[in-house]
């Protein structure tokens, strides 16, 4: 049987109490807004599956924010030939990219009944106008002026880091552009390419990926770079499987919310491949 024992017991064996009372609220609380989120964002219809919907799709809007932190954060040590700070960066977004898959998992319930049952209330909304995955998009040197339409009015400086990150560099050639600078052979083409123009595939890139991984062991830094930007694409491509993977089981091939294709959008997005050369260039390795 278990006894209680006192707080002044505890105390005088060294072990304290925690402290339950506060002047305002928790300090958890003012730290993570814990009841900012609780109460963030009401359902629009009584369907309980409406809840779960919502809290899911804030929960990768959050996942998309923390990736692009972790991009930025890569491409500002990148710029400084800090690779294996960059490295940290790259390695937490992978990892963030795992548990953003696995959130995939939640929708696996809903049937087009269940879909249905709340998807008149979502009016003209759409995945597909989701500001933040444009963003890692655009990261990912994914780029698309006409894309940047719908996003002019969204509340706050939203739009602004939309269009800077538009403008800016992407991802990639922030990677070809510091191995530009340690002795690999990056075409000037490549290196001096419209950032605002999506990235295409180049053959004197392949090549470079051919001699760095001929020439390095599995422990070489740069190789370990090309390795996690292998991870963080594959990372991507199963998303937008997975996101294509239910969406066909929550309503097959019914024209999207928002009026787009739906499910042949998805499809047509999966052909599209981040960082290219390192994909064609294990046919030669």
């Amino acid at each position: 049987m278990t006894s209680r024992r006192n707080p002044s017991r505890r105390q005088s064996e060294g072990v304290e109490a925690p402290k339950l009372e506060f002047g305002g609220t928790t300090p958890y609380d003012a730290y993570v807004g814990s009841s900012t989120l609780a109460h963030f964002k009401e359902t629009m219809t009584d369907d309980p599956g409406e809840y779960m919907f919502l809290v899911m799709s804030q929960v990768m809007e959050l996942y998309f924010r923390l990736i692009a932190f972790e991009w930025r954060t890569a491409q500002r040590f990148l710029r400084e030939d800090n690779l294996s700070e960059a490295l940290v960066a790259l390695r937490r977004s992978r990892d963030t990219w795992t548990a953003l898959n696995a959130s995939w998992v939640t929708f696996r319930w809903m049937t087009p009944p269940d879909f249905n049952a709340f998807r008149e209330a979502l009016g003209e909304a759409s995945g597909f106008q989701s500001f933040l995955y444009r963003h890692l998009e655009f990261l990912l040197g994914f780029k698309d002026a006409a894309l940047l339409r719908p996003h002019k009015k969204v509340a706050g400086d939203n739009y602004a880091e939309l269009v800077a990150a538009f403008e800016a560099p992407c991802l990639y050639d922030d990677v070809l552009a510091y191995l530009s600078r340690h002795d690999h052979d990056v075409p000037d083409s490549v290196l001096q390419r419209d950032t605002t123009t999506s990235y295409e595939s180049d053959e004197g890139v392949e090549d470079l990926w051919v001699a760095l991984y001929e020439r390095t062991g599995p422990t070489d830094p740069e190789r370990q770079l090309g390795e996690v930007l292998t991870d963080i694409a594959q990372e991507f491509s199963d998303w937008r499987y997975w996101h294509l993977t239910s969406v066909r089981r929550a309503m097959g091939a019914k024209a999207g919310t928002g009026g787009s294709a739906g499910l042949g959008w998805l499809e047509r997005s999966m052909q599209r491949q981040a960082f290219p050369e390192l994909w064609s260039a294990r046919t030669r390795m």
